[in-house]
């Protein structure tokens, strides 16, 4: 199948929100933000994308249950026949882990930076086509530019 070619306004669209997404990266800690719940879920999903395959199996599926599938402490607790006191500590104690894993490796604050950096890279490129379409046109600066979208778009695709 023939992966379909995005319009220079397309393009433009995806980077702008991707570089915005980027700007309200979950982990980012300004110490005046405070954390809402949503924040911290997000957060913790965010986190059991980088490190869950770390987490025991039951950790991971109670976090899961909890944070993804938005099941409450009793309906995992009747799932996997333990209390809700149980419940409640396993998600804790993989909260904990989580967060400890993110700090010591820094494996999802580093994709963030990465992502970020390839939205800067490929706006500027696209930038410099837009003012050689207005100043000339030429060839081989929009060649290198679009060499550049091509090359920052394949490492996207990898991280």
């Amino acid at each position: 199948m023939r992966k379909k070619k995005l319009s220079q306004v397309d393009k433009r669209a995806v980077l702008v929100y991707n570089n915005r997404a980027v700007k309200r990266n979950p982990l980012h800690n300004d110490s005046e933000r405070q954390v809402t719940p949503v924040a911290k879920d997000l957060k913790i999903s965010y986190l059991l994308d980088f490190y869950g395959d770390m987490l025991t199996e039951k950790q991971r599926e109670v976090i899961d249950a909890y944070y993804n599938e938005d099941l409450s402490l009793a309906e995992i607790a009747e799932d996997w026949s333990i209390t809700r006191q149980g419940v409640r500590d396993a998600i804790k104690r993989a909260e904990q882990q989580l967060t400890e894993m993110e700090e010591r490796l820094g494996l999802a604050r580093r994709f963030q930076e990465i992502q970020g950096a390839l939205a800067a890279i490929c706006d500027c490129a696209l930038n410099i086509q837009e003012q050689n379409a207005q100043n000339g046109q030429v060839p081989e600066i929009d060649e290198n530019a679009a060499i550049i979208l091509e090359k920052a778009e394949e490492i996207a695709g990898e991280s």
